[in-house]
């Protein structure tokens, strides 16, 4: 399985376990000029945008932290977009990452709730 194969299914797992939290996901891969998000969904009253990192091991760090400076400043700046785009004004959001764990039988999941912000 290729990396992108690997996020795809990661995604796919994240989607599914929101979705039994009680999320609803307003939308998934969104993309603006200044990047993407990978999910996009609503908790409770809260809008929460989502970063999913996918690994099959720990070798190269935990999935986290990939999610460095640089990269929050691009899902804050699309963020800004969908809200702008929407026209949402004075909505709570919120920044979460999700690492997702493929093991050869079995997928674990961490959840990062309000991992980074501005």
């Amino acid at each position: 399985m290729n990396h992108i194969a690997v996020g795809d299914k990661g995604e796919q797992f994240a989607v599914n376990y929101l979705s039994r939290l009680g999320y609803h996901i307003i939308v998934t891969k969104y993309r603006a000029k200044t990047g993407e998000v990978d999910i996009v969904a609503k908790d409770k009253d809260c809008l929460v945008f989502i970063e999913v990192k996918t690994r099959r091991s720990t070798v190269y760090g935990f999935p986290a932290e990939a999610v460095n400076f640089k990269k929050q400043q691009k899902i804050i700046n699309t963020a800004l977009c969908f809200l702008n785009q929407r026209r949402l004004i004075d909505v709570p959001c919120r920044f979460d990452i999700l690492e997702v764990y493929l093991q050869a039988d079995s997928v674990k999941v961490n959840h990062i709730i309000n991992a980074f912000g501005r």
